[in-house]
């Protein structure tokens, strides 16, 4: 952006109502719209030409009106130029900008009441379109974090470790199926809601875990959990009454306070039971706690706020040791009946083992290991090296640790379980 009368400050100002406005505008548009392209191509446009208009004149004092009206007049004028892709608008849409007039300013901060209104449901009725259990769950994830979070597709593609080219195809075919089939950028009615709210929570968790359990070279992607839990801030703030979406936020504010201590300087995995807990983030574990306290008091808990009970209870102990397995083991089992899954067991397992020692934690997984389900993956086969350690056969560990390490998607975590492999507990 060039230098203007707000400087360096202008751009700043435009990067962050890209941040905070992008979704907005995109959602306003696309519901009137009906065409997600059409949308993000006049959203594109607008942002163009802020930085153009801000730099010169300074950020006006409500941008995301600027920006919004700005773009739905791009939006009419390629209607009015016959553009196929604003084929499905409304005509009579058209008088929402053109009653003001061709002279009017968006600068001074007009807005047409009817967008004002609603960008609430504006911005939760792209958040369902983005994440319908039609579209596959790769693409509702790349969908998020371009159109709610406002990643751009060059960052996207490199958190998700696939070329550029073939994200950006990915997200145009979505596009267009969005299109055709006739999904609509509206609230899901009540009976359907929650239904489809477990589709949005389960999105935002898998670009959580994408980063806090990366299977690529870095042991942690910091930028997808910190989009996640922006995600997570603002479905908990669209949906505060809804105890799931706070379970989940809780979650992950608390997986995430133990983000500094779960790295060595060197690059090295460490894991919790020799994670420096100073290096912990208090304050975001006590927002956590605050998030699921307050959940809490008023649902029965589900599974987020189960396994944020579970992270609560990991977070507020003062060593590994002294942690209360014991509890934790009594939510993982109800959890596992909210929710059966060998991954919930294989975890069981492990918090059994601690509470009651190994051989108690190897009859929970015994059941796990001989079904098979989960034998190319590694946390299974390290679960049964840690409890075999624990019950006093290091021989039967060491064999554990191999599988473990051959499974491994990581490389740094596959030399960690190498080194337990010959160095067992």
């Amino acid at each position: 952006m060039a230098a203007g009368p707000d400087g360096v400050a202008g751009a700043t100002r435009l990067e962050r109502a890209f941040r905070e406005e992008w979704g907005e505008v995109v959602a306003t548009l696309a519901r009137r719209l009906g065409d997600l392209q059409a949308a993000e191509d006049a959203a594109a446009e607008a942002f163009a030409a802020a930085s153009v208009a801000w730099a010169r004149g300074g950020v006006p004092p409500n941008p995301g009106g600027w920006l919004t009206v700005t773009a739905w007049r791009k939006a009419v004028d390629a209607y009015r130029a016959g553009g196929a892709r604003t084929a499905s608008v409304d005509p009579q849409l058209l008088g929402e900008v053109t009653a003001a007039g061709p002279a009017a300013d968006p600068a001074a901060g007009l807005m047409e009441p009817a967008m004002t209104e609603t960008l609430g449901d504006d911005r939760l009725g792209l958040i369902f379109a983005c994440c319908h259990p039609a579209l596959a769950e790769e693409v509702r994830v790349a969908l998020t974090l371009r159109f709610v979070a406002g990643l751009t597709t060059r960052e996207i593609a490199a958190a998700f470790v696939v070329p550029e080219a073939t994200l950006a195809q990915r997200l145009v075919r979505a596009k267009r199926k969005i299109r055709e089939s006739g999904i609509r950028f509206t609230v899901p009615s009540q009976e359907r809601l929650a239904e489809r709210l477990r589709s949005v929570r389960a999105v935002v968790y898998l670009v959580f875990n994408e980063g806090f359990a990366s299977g690529g070279d870095e042991l942690i992607r910091l930028d997808l959990c910190d989009e996640a839990i922006w995600l997570g801030r603002l479905l908990h703030r669209l949906f505060p009454e809804d105890g799931e979406t706070a379970g989940l936020l809780a979650l992950m504010l608390l997986h995430q306070s133990r983000a500094a201590a779960r790295v060595s300087a060197d690059g090295r995995p460490v894991p919790l039971a020799e994670q420096d807990r100073a290096l912990w983030d208090a304050a975001l574990a006590a927002e956590g706690v605050e998030v699921l306290d307050e959940a809490l008091l008023r649902h029965s808990p589900g599974p987020y706020q189960l396994q944020a009970a579970i992270a609560a209870l990991h977070g507020t102990a003062a060593s590994f040791e002294s942690t209360d397995w014991a509890q934790i083991a009594l939510l993982y089992g109800a959890l596992a009946r909210l929710e059966p899954s060998p991954v919930v067991e294989v975890n069981r397992a492990v918090a059994v083992g601690m509470a009651d020692g190994g051989l108690a934690g190897l009859a929970v997984l015994r059941p796990v290991l001989a079904s098979g389900a989960l034998e190319q993956y590694a946390p299974l086969h390290a679960a049964h090296g840690f409890l075999l350690d624990k019950a006093d056969h290091p021989e039967r560990a060491r064999g554990a640790w191999a599988r473990a390490a051959e499974t491994a998607g990581n490389s740094a975590v596959r030399d960690e379980l190498l080194r337990r492999h010959t160095d067992p507990l």
